[in-house]
Order: C-alpha cells, then sequence, then structure tokens
C-alpha cells in the first residue's frame, strides 16, 4: 500500500508549522536516544524524504551510520495534532539541497555557513507514519472525556487517526 497525494498532504500539514520534532535512533548498546531537531524542508517531498541539518561529527550521524532506522515524533499542542514517522535515516552529500535549504537561522549552529565541512544534511526517507488531528475545540474535549467517565465507556470521535504506509 502506499500514500495516497491526500494522505501526504495531511501529513506535510499536520508536521508544517511544528517547529520541532523529536528524533530518536538507537544505540549500539540497544539504548534509544531522542534529539530536538527541526525539519529544513517545508514542503511535500515526492519521495517522502523529511531533512535535518546535523554535525556530521555529531551523535546522531554515528548512529544512525550503523543503525538507520529512526523515529520522529511531533507534537502540536497548540493545533492538537500528534504524528509518528518511522524511516530510514542517511547522511547524504547534495550540495544543491544543502543551499536550497540553509538559512540564517542554521548558520547559529553552523556559522561557517553552508560550506562548513562538518555540516550534515540528514535525509530521512519514511517508511510509515501516523497522525492523530483532534479538530473538537478543548471544551468538546473536555465533555466527551468527562461523558467517558461518567458513562465508563472510552470517549469517541476524539479527532481523526489514521496510519499511512508511504
Amino acid at each position: 500500500m502506499t500514500a495516497t497525494t491526500t494522505d501526504q498532504s495531511k501529513l506535510w500539514d499536520l508536521i508544517k508549522d511544528t517547529r520541532f520534532g523529536m528524533l530518536t535512533h538507537r544505540h549500539g548498546d540497544g539504548q534509544l536516544h531522542s534529539h530536538p531537531l527541526t525539519t529544513q524542508n517545508k514542503d511535500g517531498d515526492e519521495a517522502g524524504t523529511l531533512y535535518f541539518f546535523v554535525p556530521k561529527d555529531g551523535d546522531i550521524a554515528r548512529h544512525v551510520a550503523s543503525d538507520p532506522v529512526v523515529n520522529i515524533a511531533y507534537a502540536n499542542t497548540d493545533s492538537d495534532s500528534y504524528v509518528s514517522i518511522s524511516g530510514r535515516a542517511e547522511l547524504r552529500e547534495d550540495a544543491a539541497k544543502k543551499r536550497a535549504l540553509f538559512s540564517k537561522m542554521i548558520e547559529a549552529w553552523f556559522p561557517k555557513g553552508v560550506d562548513d565541512p562538518n555540516l550534515g544534511l540528514l535525509a530521512v526517507d519514511v517508511v510509515e507514519a501516523e497522525y492523530w488531528d483532534v479538530d473538537d475545540s478543548k471544551m468538546v474535549q473536555l465533555y466527551k472525556m468527562a461523558k467517558a467517565a461518567l458513562t465508563g465507556e472510552p470517549p469517541k470521535n476524539l479527532g481523526e487517526h489514521k496510519k499511512v504506509a508511504v
């Protein structure tokens, strides 16, 4: 199964305004470690790839080289939307993509600019995603949860939940 254009658009709509994603990777001892990263591409990519800048000599780069399976979790509490993305990560040497995504904000982390030899472009190819998107107001959500507590039945229709294979 592959994601439809509508599914992919929905994913991008949910993550594009979320400032940080928590990228989780595995260390050699099996322990999971997470780091906040900013997604650099703000539009959907036909290949379903997310891009991040990381130091080539850093923890993330070292660990994804030996175990590329990662997860990125996005939580936008203002809009009540949550996304979990499973994918495969790798550092890519793509000077054109670096230039297209580089900004003044990134320069704070990489003061030598887009040509900094330590500037790594981490590409995460999305394999599967899952999202939860709540359209109800906080008051409606509270009402549904209170009703569930009184009736003993789980709350119903608290928003859209979908799994998307990309």
